[in-house]
């Protein structure tokens, strides 16, 4: 973790991106400019270019648009055999879709519940890691004013790879989502949130710690301090990254996400995951960051290599009108 963090530092001082306000400038001179995407730099973006964080909110669509709110965890675990292909996977999706596949053939064949216990694609090292939380965004969006229900969907979704804080930070995400547009303050959204959390869990305390920490600077290092020697991917340290960002720059789109990233730990994630809750004040997001990807979202799922914004928004306001 510690290492990743200095190389980050390191490139973003040579690219001259301290503090980070914008997309990351590509800076050739860097002795590690050879692991970067280009593609992805400021300066060089033509569209979103696929990524499995985008990949899980438009499964996340699609289920809804085809469930609704009966939607199950079953029904994700169909979505993700049909749609996700297995080398845009990581840690606890990649587990658990690996059990999918060596006791699913029969239950996909029909159509029909699994013939085991889903439960078993849970049961794997990585089911308190973030996994869960990158891909729930979206039941907060349609959820707006029903924090309990955009939980409750992120469950269903996220207990077929996690457990425990897993879950947990799932649900906090999407609730979040869900809370924001209606609340007079993104503080008073958390706190009306983290109610819905169970006490005394790792990820109530994770939350507290991104709240404790709210405006202060260093921040970020604290946080990695908190949680020295745990997985960069892990659920709690990001949750708390997510919470601190978000909260000390409720007026600031980009430093809230700027932060985010330059704080190190799951860059892309955590970016993304500000980005969102901070959209959902209703706000207005400064043009630079909207006009490079031209309307266009670039995704790698079956059938699908790149799908227009326009269409996706509208796709998203009407699943939250038909749940309403």
């Amino acid at each position: 973790m510690r290492r990743g963090f200095e190389t980050l530092t390191s490139y973003l001082e040579s690219a001259r991106a301290l503090p980070l306000r914008d997309y990351v400038p590509l800076a050739e001179a860097h002795e590690n400019i050879s692991e970067i995407d280009a593609s992805c730099c400021a300066s060089q973006l033509s569209r979103a270019e696929p990524d499995d964080d985008i990949n899980y909110t438009v499964l996340s669509l699609l289920l809804l648009e085809a469930h609704g709110a009966d939607l199950s965890t079953v029904d994700v675990a169909r979505m993700w055999l049909n749609r996700l292909p297995l080398g845009m996977t990581f840690t606890a999706e990649r587990a658990a879709y690996r059990i999918l596949a060596e006791k699913g053939d029969e239950w996909f064949a029909n159509r029909g519940e699994p013939g085991f216990d889903l439960a078993e694609c849970a049961d794997n090292p990585y089911n308190d890691w973030i996994g869960a939380q990158i891909r729930t965004d979206l039941y907060g969006w349609v959820c707006v004013g029903r924090p309990e229900l955009a939980a409750d969907l992120a469950r269903r979704d996220a207990e077929l790879s996690h457990r425990g804080d897993g879950v947990e930070g799932a649900r906090f995400v999407a609730a979040l989502g869900a809370a924001i547009p209606g609340s007079d303050s993104l503080d008073d959204a958390v706190g009306e949130v983290l109610a819905l959390i169970p006490a005394g869990s790792g990820a109530a305390a994770a939350i507290q710690l991104g709240v404790k920490l709210a405006g202060d600077p260093d921040g970020g290092a604290a946080i990695r301090a908190e949680y020295v020697g745990m997985s960069p991917v892990h659920t709690l340290n990001n949750l708390a990254l997510v919470v601190w960002s978000l909260l000390s720059h409720p007026d600031d789109y980009s430093a809230a996400v700027g932060e985010a990233v330059a704080a190190g730990l799951d860059t892309d994630c955590n970016g993304a995951t500000v980005g969102g809750l901070w959209g959902l004040q209703g706000k207005p997001i400064p043009q630079r960051w909207r006009a490079p990807w031209q309307g266009r979202v670039g995704v790698s799922l079956a059938g699908m290599s790149e799908l227009p914004l326009d269409a996706l928004v509208d796709r998203t306001v009407a699943v939250a009108q038909s749940l309403a």
